[in-house]
């Protein structure tokens, strides 16, 4: 194949598979009802043309046949006044007269055989445009029915193009809002373990201090305890004390007020 053939086979693939995307099929339907009228009213033209030819034909019929009459009679009156020569010149124009008449009556007939044939054909065409009209029109309602039934389901799936975009951007919504949640969660834990300094409020350095203190040996005094409970070292004594004298810290701080309680019976 040539590279000629091969880039005409392309071009028309494209213009092929453009033309159907493009096409609509209630247009399509639709114009050709409409050239279908068309062919129907050139049809009916033609009858109505070859009826009055016909209608023309018939005229000149009754105008000859009123001549002939006419001579027919002038020759009798001719021979009743002795006039043969005047007869028989009527006689002889009434011949010619019959000649045309022959003629003008083929014709007729000929031309009515056509009307017949226009006629009939003009019914079989309008009745074929009929049925053509009443399966456009189902063919058309049935093509809108599925269109708008396509159109529901790709909108439920969310395939469809409008239904995608909507999708996307629904999407890009929530990610864009995790990306916030998990930014302020961020932003919380970093000002909670002082990372971070929030400038919104006053700054108290001891009590930031304080915090930091306090939380360094209950880090280390929960991981000697852990190493304690796996029987890879043991508790030591100095982690003992300090967690007695944090406990003995927060005691007071957790009950101030609280009166002294009774010694139970037994101690």
């Amino acid at each position: 194949m040539s590279v000629m053939k091969r880039m005409s086979m392309i071009f028309k693939s494209k213009a092929n598979k453009a033309l159907d995307k493009m096409e609509d099929p209630r247009e399509t339907l639709d114009y050709s009802y409409q050239r279908q009228l068309e062919m129907l009213q050139k049809v009916r033209r033609g009858v109505a043309d070859v009826a009055t030819s016909r209608k023309r034909l018939e005229l000149q019929i009754n105008q000859l046949e009123q001549q002939q009459a006419k001579l027919t009679d002038q020759g009798r009156k001719a021979l009743q006044v002795g006039r043969e020569d005047l007869a028989r010149e009527a006689l002889t124009r009434r011949g010619g007269l019959d000649s045309q008449l022959g003629d003008l009556r083929a014709q007729y007939q000929q031309l009515q055989g056509e009307e017949e044939k226009l006629t009939l054909a003009s019914q079989r065409l309008q009745a074929k445009v009929d049925s053509f009209r009443t399966r456009k029109e189902t063919i058309k309602a049935t093509y809108t029915a599925a269109e708008a039934q396509t159109k529901i389901n790709e909108a439920f799936s969310g395939i469809s193009e409008e239904m995608g975009d909507v999708g996307l951007a629904i999407q890009r919504a929530e990610e864009k809002t995790e990306n916030m949640k998990a930014r302020a969660g961020a932003i919380d834990e970093l000002l909670a373990s002082g990372a971070l300094e929030d400038y919104s409020g006053p700054r108290d350095d001891i009590q930031a201090e304080l915090d930091r203190m306090g939380s360094g040996p209950g880090v280390d005094l929960e991981l000697e305890q852990m190493k304690a409970e796996l029987g890879m070292a043991p508790a030591p004594k100095q982690l003992d004390a300090a967690q007695g004298q944090q406990q003995g810290q927060q005691a007071p701080q957790a009950q101030p007020h609280q009166a002294p309680q009774q010694p139970r019976e037994g101690q």
